[in-house]
């Protein structure tokens, strides 16, 4: 079992150019969610960190019941 701060990671969902996205659990908040980690290494582009960081504002913007 892996932990990232407070999540669990379950497993990979898949991944593509910016990251992987992850399966995982809230262990707090006990639910399970989608966790996308960006794909860091040598000449890591800050446009793409800038845009990984706009998707996520987006994506923690919508609400849904």
């Amino acid at each position: 079992m892996l932990l990232l701060g407070k999540y669990e990671v379950l497993g990979e969902i898949g991944s593509g150019s910016m990251g992987t996205v992850l399966h995982a659990r809230d262990t707090i908040l006990d639910r399970e969610i989608a966790l996308k980690q960006m794909r860091r290494g040598p000449g890591e582009d800050p446009q793409i960190r800038e845009r990984f960081l706009r998707e996520a504002r987006v994506c923690a913007s919508l609400q849904h019941p």
